[in-house]
């Protein structure tokens, strides 16, 4: 057996149901689960519709880059969404099966093991994905923490030269999880200099881009940034999924995009991996890059949540709306776990300890005395939640 899977830590999600065994919830109350950022949000129809009048493409071996007429509907949303020039849809796009299992392949293609000690830089707390792809493909996780004190940004300034010379990848996630930040211009610049100094490879994980509070404001993103510094899109590439913005999760249709000598050899990589999109899929998903109504609506429905929760929350828990994605990143005074643990046991509510997004790195776990709330449930269920913990914890 591959010796790297010894070093998979366990799912925060299997951390969590262990840390609750033996914990009776308060029959009392409803249960809630705030913890898994899984979309509840109605599946739009059109995507339904498009998805049931093309069941005949199962008859059909999908391709691994997937139809020109998906990939030109994402270069169009692309260039609609980025204000870029066109993405040459034959080249620098390549539909995936989901952004999570194209974010862990991806490591496997990018990282040379044969060099000394491969480095792969992810944020801390992160998207387990991140680690587990580092370590199966034989490099290094090398974590940069993300703390209230610096606006839980990624502070690659302050990173060794010698981490640098190593470092062949470097994962961001911009809407962030669980913090919600949205990286800036500035941000951007100092890591488009540091990849052309040092030549590794910058993943930019973008799968809450659609997710945001204020029309006029949608969040940067990193081709967009390139672009506005004029620089190109060499060693970067982006990573979307229509799971959040659409509310598919169980679709599992994303893309990459970007440099396109990285989505050549990526594409070949795939071709052996067979992870080609379901045709029926495939269309659907224009369907779906194709209409922003729904998505405006899916907005609309996260705002209201966010603007009633947050403020209750405020008076028990440190907490703040987000740049955009739907997690409210809370801070507490008492311990992470234990808190989880009473909001289950007492008031049947379901969040995620934020130690468990995390690791211990450089003398401390960014995650602790953080819980991750998802704000996925209906509208009426998150305020509900609300309402039981401003008064509980009060």
């Amino acid at each position: 057996m591959n010796p790297n899977l010894n070093l998979l830590q366990p799912y925060p999600f299997q951390r969590l149901r262990d840390l609750f065994k033996g914990v009776t919830p308060n029959p009392s109350y409803s249960a809630i689960n705030l913890s898994i950022g899984e979309p509840k949000h109605a599946t739009p129809q059109l995507i339904k519709d498009a998805l049931v009048s093309n069941l005949a493409g199962l008859a059909s071996y999908p391709t691994t880059v997937g139809s020109l007429a998906l990939r030109e509907a994402i270069s169009n949303w692309i260039t609609r969404r980025y204000g870029l020039p066109a993405l040459n849809p034959e080249a620098a796009i390549l539909p995936v099966t989901g952004s999570r299992e194209a974010l862990f392949a991806f490591a496997q293609v990018i990282i040379d093991n044969t060099k000394t000690k491969p480095i792969v830089i992810s944020p801390n707390p992160f998207y387990q994905i991140y680690e587990g792809a580092a370590f199966l493909a034989s490099a290094e996780p090398y974590f940069l923490n993300t703390l209230p004190e610096n606006n839980h940004a990624m502070d690659f300034e302050n990173v060794p030269a010698d981490v640098l010379k190593r470092t062949q990848l470097v994962f961001v996630c911009s809407p962030g999880n669980p913090s919600g930040k949205v990286m800036s211009l500035a941000q951007w610049k100092t890591l488009f200099e540091l990849s052309d100094k040092y030549g590794f490879v910058i993943a930019a994980d973008e799968c809450y881009s659609e997710i945001y509070f204020d029309e006029a404001n949608p969040p940067l993103g990193a081709l967009q940034a390139a672009h506005k510094l004029g620089r190109g899109y060499k060693n970067l590439v982006i990573f979307s999924s229509l799971s959040k913005r659409s509310n598919v999760p169980g679709m599992r249709s994303g893309f990459v995009a970007g440099d396109e000598s990285i989505i050549e050899k990526f594409t070949l990589y795939r071709t052996y991996h067979g992870c080609a999109m379901n045709p029926a899929v495939q269309a659907a998903s224009i369907a779906a890059w194709n209409d922003e109504a729904h998505v405006i609506e899916n907005r609309t429905l996260y705002a209201a949540k966010f603007n009633l929760v947050t403020p209750l929350l405020k008076n028990v828990l440190d907490v703040e709306l987000p740049d955009a994605a739907f997690y409210l990143w809370a801070r507490s005074k008492q311990s992470d776990t234990e808190l989880a643990v009473k909001l289950y046991r007492d008031l049947n509510i379901t969040v995620l300890p934020g130690s468990y997004l995390a690791r211990e790195a450089h003398g401390l776990n960014p995650g602790e005395n953080f819980i991750r709330m998802a704000l996925v449930a209906s509208h009426d269920e998150c305020v509900e939640a609300a309402k039981r913990m401003a008064e509980h914890l009060k």
